[in-house]
């Protein structure tokens, strides 16, 4: 009996042994791997952040991680950083397809297409068209400038009073992007843009959630019926919703598509999926750095005040700003780019796999590995910059005042893979703060309490719902 007791014991445990996950040869370094779960119980997966920087502590700037049985390495640093995303851009260009997103997309977007020709035509094609339509050009200004007005309508309307600014930039972000892909505009109380910004929030929030690692991490349990199905259901609702008659990059893309082969790369699907996936990434980035950017604003009046005078003297006797007038803000620049790296926005950039055998600062890679950025350990990098743990503009000024760009500042990740909307993305950010901070003066609520300027952990950091009051300036 005991000898039988023995023998089932050492084949459990060889049992266990063997459904443990190997790491490669000359793998990165990490935590014990359990059977089955790898390391999912290493991470809070509510909001991960502060494990992957315990983890670097412990392992050093590049670590390994597996999520379920499959292997992930996690990039963390300047160095590493450029090392993967810039000098061997293209091994580290690829997406794992076995995501949670992959499924939602049903294969046919472009942010998460796997890295070949499919991906480089669609992405050539989208940046050559968001050029042609104005992106970098005055056209764009004006469409920025058109939508700013409405967010000063609604501003006007609530001089004196406390409001929550949350709306407001989701829709102003969500209608520029709207401009850009349909020729359409909603009003802010319109549906269309209400369900849009709803399905937006949901899928960002379940994107980079439990369930979602769960789904990719397991794919024993994908047809379970657990609370990935809302996901779907939003993405369905919003193929429902392209507009009918839509204008600029969708008619581009359709005479595209009509001179090209039956065998193109080129479909209708693939033009919903990246119309969408350019939206996505065009909204929640965009008024999530807004919201980041006033909450800090009116909790540094100093700093806001500082702005102000710097616009009052470059746009004396103008109308509005242009682009161009970043040259002569150093400081308002220097105040973008910091809310840019507290905002931290897409904190782990889009999950990275490689696309051939490769190396990492002297670890081996296997081709199809998972690769995680951490965006984090750049912008927050000690040695990288003067004030890495606090809000600080000095962080993009010299000694002489003047406006520098830091190599560690990489918001929107690098390489092949980086944001296709950062252009874009500036504008916005430099036009929209401008006009608002030359017009209005933005005051933290006497009753609203301490502000938490903890973000909620998504695919996208979220700032917490806030208060604004807002006063017209006395030069207005």
């Amino acid at each position: 009996m005991f000898l039988s007791v023995v023998l089932l014991g050492l084949c459990i445990c060889f049992m266990i042994l063997q459904l443990r996950p190997k790491k490669p040869k000359n793998f990165p370094p990490g935590p014990p791997v359990l059977p089955i779960l790898g390391n999912i119980l290493h991470l809070n997966l509510q909001n991960p952040l502060e494990d992957f920087e315990k983890l670097r502590k412990s392992y050093g700037n590049v670590y390994s991680l597996f999520l379920g049985p499959e292997p992930t390495v996690v990039i963390n640093g300047l160095k590493a950083m450029k090392e993967a995303m810039v000098i061997k851009a293209a091994e580290f260009a690829g997406r794992p397809q076995d995501m949670f997103i992959n499924e939602v997309t049903q294969r046919k977007g472009m942010a998460f297409a796997d890295y070949g020709s499919s991906w480089r035509e669609h992405r050539r094609f989208s940046l050559m068209t968001m050029r042609n339509f104005g992106l970098g050009k005055k056209s764009m200004e004006e469409r920025i400038h058109d939508e700013t007005q409405y967010i000063i309508k609604t501003l006007d309307k609530n001089i004196g009073k406390t409001m929550s600014p949350q709306v407001m930039f989701h829709n102003a972000a969500s209608n520029i992007m709207c401009q850009v892909l349909f020729g359409t505009r909603y009003e802010y109380d319109d549906t269309i843009i209400r369900t849009f910004i709803q399905s937006v929030t949901e899928i960002t929030k379940i994107t980079n959630g439990p369930w979602a690692v769960l789904y990719s991490s397991f794919p024993s349990i994908r047809k379970l019926p657990l609370p990935f199905s809302k996901a779907f259901k939003q993405m369905k609702h919003k193929k429902t919703r392209v507009p009918g008659e839509p204008r600029d990059f969708i008619d581009c893309y359709l005479d595209e598509l009509g001179k090209r082969p039956d065998d193109s790369t080129f479909s209708e699907d693939k033009l919903i999926f990246t119309a969408i996936d350019l939206q996505f990434a065009g909204t929640d980035t965009t008024s999530n750095t807004l919201l980041t950017a006033f909450l800090y604003l009116m909790n540094y009046p100093h700093i806001q005040e500082r702005c102000q005078q710097e616009i009052d003297r470059v746009l004396e006797g103008k109308d509005r700003a242009s682009f161009d007038d970043r040259h002569q803000m150093p400081y308002v620049q220097a105040v973008t780019h910091e809310v840019q790296r507290i905002a931290n926005t897409v904190p782990l950039s889009v999950f990275h796999s490689t696309t051939k055998d490769t190396e990492l600062m002297g670890y081996s890679i296997p081709k199809g590995t998972m690769i995680i950025q951490n965006l984090r350990s750049v912008l927050n990098e000690e040695g990288q910059w003067k004030y890495p743990h606090e809000f600080n503009p000095g962080n993009f000024l010299n000694d002489q005042g003047e406006f520098v760009k830091p190599e560690a500042f990489m918001p929107f990740s690098a390489g092949p893979r980086m944001c296709l909307g950062e252009g874009l993305a500036r504008m916005e950010l430099f036009l929209i703060m401008v006009t608002l901070l030359r017009k209005f003066k933005f005051i933290w609520p006497e009753d609203a309490g301490e502000p938490d300027f903890t973000p909620i952990f998504g695919i996208t950091l979220t700032p917490r719902p806030y208060p604004m009051k807002v006063q017209l300036r006395s030069s207005q």
